[in-house]
């Protein structure tokens, strides 16, 4: 029904804070992957089992089996897959109880990554499991001496120690009140169904009463969990009639029937205020669970305020307080902390709503999707798609794409001659939902797509795909992530007639950083802001570039699988946003914005390249791992961080191949231009190929480093896979880094020299030659692999010596 279109999107969009929950764990874990679908002993026969199989087979777009969605699981990786998850629920903030023992189970740190606030560093709350075990009729008036009688009994009992006795519980539990009320925390406590073990009967909230009573707890905050079931009533009632307590219905989404899931949700609100009522996923080892409970969660609150609306219970606004209040609001007030939106101040409705099951045309006024690739050399195509027939078919079974689509080169669409790809066969180009989202343009939405030879079996040459096989690589053999922020440097110019025809002139012709710059430019970017936070993408910094019309946007930390689909969002949206105005964007490395084919022997053509400059990082369990420790110290750097770095280095030459992809790439390589030609690296040197960086007065401290050789023609997941390749080799034999150089010193460096093991490639066909004779690379990417780019890059050679113009301006 149309008026309920408000509250759907209000629904679905919310944020979650998630109060109760679970480490995750390794995937190499014992835990059983089965148990975050139901607590029954044989899973695969619940409803909830296949309910929620369903579910996530849709979210991976795997097979409907549990082998398929493990398959899915394992290849994307445990960071991959938690993002997936995380992403797809909305959670903002978590707070997780770590007193699981769980085997491999992850610290508190490591989920940092997918909520932008995770309570690792204080206490939020204690939580209670004494329902499990003696149940909730605590004896208020226990004994010191009973309780001591009782640990007594328990550890002379000469069995693994299982604490049941009920004076000694009740007496901690009791005491724990006491400690909670003079921190002003509040105490989870877990009643109804959960644990096998329990005495179900003793579990009923009901038998709080006396304790409830009991004016030593009355300013305690206690919070009900799992929806108290089968005793939603008893617990709508105690929330009713006392003012510390509250409820909260997780764990029983989604392991009910979905009908019983509604109507327990519904007896909550039969005496309970409103505002006493919250939701948290109670995750439990899988980020799965996270985002079965939340993802099942919205449709069950929906159907309920809907049905109260119908009722005539509730108005339209007063449902859309209570959604605010059951996802979000209830738990801040209640556990008394703060949770900033992870999507700034963006309406929420303009955000992804990726991986909704069905999508509700009436809550969008999106028409077409463009289903979006990268090919070899680095061109964003897309085919577009009516949503109607995105959603009846094409977002579960891609669309149909010749392999020969990859070997296309940037002049033209003729198929290189020496790709060594297959003359024939498809691929299917499936959408990757988590990265749906509204482009500048009206009515359309856009999707990146992994390339698969059949459901679940990535093709070989999917660049998506090549970065988290290197990703996982590096995850499974060291524990690493390799985390990258870019800056972004792009032209803007304008159209001018001249002489009666068109041309491209710069859109303005200030210095660096100038601030007529920013305001000539400002409708722009602040468009361009806007919609790259809107995608959750970090902005740290805009400024003027040194070229006249060129600007720098620098792109916030994050992993290289994320960070790469970023960057290709954060081209498309600043040419498209320019567009929109008129304008071009162009991302070119050596561009002239005045129409100068950039020879280096043309003067006027000396106006500043443009870069894709990257910093990287390593982080373990979310810490960066990059610095030096106690335990080692060279240049500032650990371990890892030097053998890494040290891997790129002398690597460099050949990840050109995939960083530096056009002929043009090499035109950037100036002498004395920020842009180095030499092998070489140094501590905040922005005249080198590599520099260490440090934070502000803390020389020798390093954080990351800077490679200077990538720009903004790379197809972002290739040139990130070709720095894993690199830093892993650098890891696995332990490489040193050289000294630094002395970039003031430029008797160090003889640019006449044509020294090929000391300067870095003086052209794309220099790398291509580097790159086949790296027996790293040719083993690890694969000889065929390699074979197809440089079938590519030959294409792109022979046309830019032809050529008479710049055969890119355009297109790039």
């Amino acid at each position: 029904m149309d008026k309920f279109v408000e509250l759907k999107r209000a629904v679905e969009t919310v944020e979650i804070v998630d109060t109760h929950a679970h480490n995750i764990v390794a995937l190499d874990s014992n835990v059983p992957f089965l148990s975050c679908f139901s607590e029954a002993k044989e899973e695969d026969e619940t409803i909830d089992f296949k309910r929620s199989l369903k579910e996530i087979a849709e979210l991976y777009g795997s097979k409907l089996s549990v082998d398929a969605v493990q398959e899915s699981r394992q290849h994307l990786g445990l960071e991959l897959s938690a993002n997936t998850c995380f992403k797809a629920a909305r959670i903002s903030a978590l707070l997780i109880d770590d007193g699981f023992d769980l085997d491999k189970k992850l610290d508190i740190k490591w989920h940092e990554h997918f909520a932008p606030k995770v309570e690792a560093d204080k206490v939020t709350a204690f939580k209670s499991i004494v329902a499990y075990r003696t149940g909730l009729a605590i004896n208020t008036e226990v004994t010191v001496k009973e309780a001591e009688e009782g640990l007594s009994e328990v550890l002379c009992g000469g069995n693994a120690v299982r604490i049941s006795n009920k004076s000694f519980l009740d007496y901690i539990f009791m005491h724990a009140l006491v400690v909670a009320q003079s921190y002003d925390l509040p105490m989870q406590i877990d009643t109804g169904f959960g644990e096998k073990d329990l005495d179900l009967r003793l579990a009923n909230p009901l038998n709080l009463r006396n304790l409830l009573e009991d004016k030593r707890f009355t300013k305690n905050r206690l919070v009900l969990l799992h929806v108290s079931y089968p005793f939603s009533k008893e617990a709508s009632y105690l929330a009713s009639v006392y003012p510390q307590v509250y409820l909260d219905f997780g764990l029983a989404i989604p392991k009910l029937r979905y009908h019983r899931m509604i109507s327990s949700v519904k007896e909550l609100m039969d005496f309970a205020p409103m505002n006493k009522v919250m939701f948290s996923t109670d995750g439990f080892a899988f980020a799965e669970s996270f985002y079965l409970g939340a993802r099942i969660a919205r449709e069950v609150v929906f159907s309920v305020l809907r049905d109260a609306c119908i009722d005539g219970d509730l108005s339209i606004p007063e449902a859309l307080a209570v959604v605010k209040d059951i996802f979000a609001e209830t738990a801040k007030q209640f556990y008394k902390f703060d949770v900033s939106s992870r999507y700034s101040d963006v309406e929420p409705h303009h955000l992804s709503t990726s991986f909704q099951k069905e999508q509700n045309d009436s809550l969008t006024d999106v028409t077409l999707v463009r289903v979006m690739w990268l090919d070899f050399s680095g061109q964003h195509r897309c085919r577009v798609i009516p949503q109607q027939r995105f959603n009846s078919s094409v977002k579960k079974d891609g669309l149909g794409l010749s392999v020969e689509c990859m070997g296309l080169t940037s002049i033209c669409d003729n198929l290189s001659e020496d790709t060594w790809l297959p003359a024939s066969g498809e691929a299917r180009t499936v959408p990757d939902l988590s990265t749906k989202c509204r482009v500048p343009a009206k009515h359309q939405e856009m999707v990146l797509t992994d390339m698969l030879t059949e459901p679940g079996k990535p093709w070989h040459y999917c660049p998506r795909d090549v970065l988290r096989r290197f990703s996982k690589i590096l995850e499974d053999d060291y524990g690493l992530v390799m985390n990258v922020g870019v800056e972004v440097e792009f032209y803007i110019l304008k159209t001018i007639l001249e002489d009666d025809k068109e041309v491209m002139q710069s859109f303005d012709r200030t210095p660096y950083c100038s601030t007529a710059a920013i305001d000539a430019a400002s409708t722009v970017l602040n468009e361009i802001v806007a919609c790259l936070q809107s995608l959750n993408i970090t902005i740290e910094q805009i400024h003027s570039e040194s070229g006249k019309g060129q600007f720098e946007i620098v792109l916030g930390y994050t992993d290289a699988i994320t960070q790469a689909d970023n960057l290709i969002y954060t081209h498309e949206i600043i040419k498209g946003i320019a567009r929109k105005h008129g304008l071009l964007a162009t991302f070119m490395p050596k561009y002239s914005p005045d129409g100068n084919w950039p020879y280096r022997d043309d003067k006027s053509a000396h106006d500043a390249g443009s870069g894709s400059h990257v910093h990287i990082s390593l982080s373990k369990n979310g810490e960066n791992v990059f610095t030096a420790s106690s335990d080692y110290n060279r240049h500032g750097m650990s371990k890892f961080g030097e053998s890494f770095m040290a891997g790129v280095l002398s690597h460099v030459r050949s990840i050109c191949v995939f960083s530096c992809p056009l002929p043009n790439s090499y035109e950037r390589f100036e002498t004395k231009s920020w842009n180095a030609l030499f092998l070489c690296w140094g501590p905040e040197t922005k005249e080198l190929t590599m520099r260490t960086c440090s934070p502000p007065g803390m020389d020798g401290v390093v954080t990351n480093f800077e490679l200077r050789t990538f720009d903004g023609c790379a197809n972002p997941p290739l040139g990130f896979a070709a720095l894993l390749v690199a830093g892993i080799d650098g890891l696995r034999n332990n490489l040193k880094i050289p000294d630094p150089a002395d970039p003031n010193d430029y008797n160090l460096f003889d640019y006449n020299d044509e020294n090929e093991d000391t300067r870095l490639p003086t052209s794309l066909s220099c790398s291509i030659i580097h790159i086949f004779s790296d027996e790293w690379f040719l083993e690890t990417m694969g000889e065929n692999f390699l074979k197809a780019r440089r079938g590519v890059c030959g294409d792109e050679i022979k046309y830019y010596c032809e050529c008479g113009k710049d055969p890119y301006s355009e297109e790039s």
